[in-house]
């Protein structure tokens, strides 16, 4: 029997019904997702905030176009940590060394002041982040045999987990602002890295072999070609930066062609590659359209970090008992309602088991409810300061709650269910590629919104997400059939 039948055994000590490493994965991710979302619930007011309030006073298209960049980025580096981790060194000890990586970068957030400290901070943040995601979901496919029908249901928990440590980071980050500036909110995010990294290295031993393994390995006489391309990649950058070709201006746009591009990529070596059977041919066309749903939803949803942040300052009613919240406490609602909500979901599609909808049909749900979500901003828009009341943009974002429960679980776990066996986590760098380009896309929307467009906005927003969302229903059949099998 192998490591991994021995940890998913339905007789053996489990974690809620599931194997029993699930809760050392959970609480990596979970602290993990603390410093990476208090850190970001700060961004965008860190950019646009004057040098008097300890920002960097730049203009807020400038500053929403370079968080959806950032954000667009750290999804786009799944793909060298989804490398690494299949050709050099395994996914366990990839998602170790970039929980180092992450610390550094929010301590680099912490201590350097300025332009500098931000530059190296969010590159060590975006890489180590990047590292770290790809390589904990691909850990968690590893609990599970397969035709296993608690996947869906493993991975919803552990989603659970990622939307606790997004839920308490932004709270304890936005109040150490509030009273100590922003430079203590993010060394807050550094503290709570450090302790998932302690966390992790107590149990990491105890992962199925699977986790160690590296898929395809690669040749030692390798290694010094790939470093010199290492190398070439990072004098062209610094090149373009130096020479002004790369800038804050263009950095989304030229990040959405780089993840275009890469997507192609990717695509045609899985699909040309010898290792791939024609079955698991098949399986990867059937994830195009999933690809392309994944995109279109996170292009919206990843607006809470710049719509919906600059929504919030300006418009939301944030006095609670004759306290003002801080704006950056509103990214804290969604996951709430992930927390409440996510093990309802898990339960109902452990309930239903073979019975539950296809995943092409519960994308298309969930691009659906995201529109009905944007399009509930319009009856509140264009109004003055503190014209929209907190419960209505909670109830907004109770919509964004169960499109993402629609999608985002259920995209990692088809994706580790539709990957060829040789490229495991390399599949999930394509699942967060759909992620890299979507909320890349977010930051160029956001440059469109303003006071005097909010209704037109969310208007098109939501109306193209509801017709996106009943094509990929009504393909959905088509789109099953193709997947082989697998649901």
């Amino acid at each position: 029997m192998s490591t991994s039948q021995q940890t998913a055994a339905p007789g053996g000590r489990t974690f809620l019904g599931h194997p029993r490493m699930l809760a050392n994965l959970f609480s990596v991710e979970l602290w993990e997702r603390f410093s990476f979302y208090g850190m970001q619930a700060l961004l965008l007011y860190y950019m646009t905030y004057s040098l008097a309030d300890g920002g960097l006073a730049f203009a807020p298209g400038t500053a929403a176009g370079l968080v959806g960049a950032y954000g667009g980025g750290v999804y786009l580096s799944t793909i060298l940590g989804a490398w690494v981790a299949d050709r050099i060194l395994g996914s366990e000890r990839v998602l170790f060394f970039s929980a180092v990586i992450i610390m550094c970068g929010h301590i680099a957030l912490a201590l350097l002041p300025g332009v500098v400290g931000l530059s190296i901070g969010l590159i060590l943040v975006g890489v180590g982040s990047g590292g770290l995601k790809a390589n904990a979901s691909s850990l968690v496919g590893t609990l599970y045999e397969p035709g296993d029908t608690r996947r869906d249901a493993g991975f919803s928990i552990f989603y659970m987990g990622i939307n606790i440590g997004a839920l308490v980071g932004p709270l304890l980050t936005n109040l150490a602002w509030d009273a100590y500036g922003f430079h203590v909110g993010f060394g807050l995010a550094a503290i709570g890295m450090a302790a998932g990294l302690i966390q992790y290295s107590v149990g990491r031993r105890r992962l199925p072999a699977a986790a160690h393994e590296v898929e395809d390995p690669l040749p030692r006489a390798s290694y010094p070609r790939w470093i010199g391309i290492a190398v070439g990649v990072l004098v062209l950058l610094g090149v373009a930066v130096a020479t002004g070709l790369l800038n804050a201006d263009n950095l989304a746009s030229i990040m959405a062609y780089t993840a275009i591009a890469a997507t192609i990529a990717y695509f045609a070596v899985i699909l040309s590659s010898r290792k791939v059977s024609a079955v698991e041919r098949r399986r990867v066309y059937s994830f195009m359209p999933l690809f392309l749903a994944s995109a279109a939803f996170w292009s919206l949803f990843q607006q809470q970090f710049t719509v919906v942040a600059l929504y919030s300052q300006s418009r939301l009613d944030r006095t609670i008992l004759g306290w003002e919240m801080p704006p950056g406490m509103v990214q804290s609602i969604n996951p709430i309602f992930i927390i409440v909500f996510a093990g309802i979901f898990a339960a109902v599609w452990t309930r239903l088991g073979k019975r539950q909808p296809s995943s092409p049909v519960k994308f298309s749900l969930g691009l659906m409810v995201m529109g009905l979500a944007f399009l509930a901003f319009i009856p509140f828009a264009g109004g003055g300061p503190n014209s929209t009341p907190l419960i209505a943009l909670a109830g907004i974002l109770l919509l964004f709650t169960w499109a993402e429960l629609f999608i985002s679980p259920i995209g990692l776990s088809v994706t580790t269910k539709l990957a060829p066996e040789a490229f495991r986590t390399q599949m999930l760098a394509l699942f967060f590629l759909s992620i890299s380009l979507g909320t890349t896309v977010s930051g160029l929307l956001a440059g469109f919104y303003s006071a005097e467009t909010e209704v037109p906005y969310f208007a098109f927003s939501g109306i193209a997400a509801i017709v996106l969302g009943g094509a990929l229903l009504a393909g959905a059949p088509a789109i099953r059939k193709s997947m082989s099998g697998v649901g």
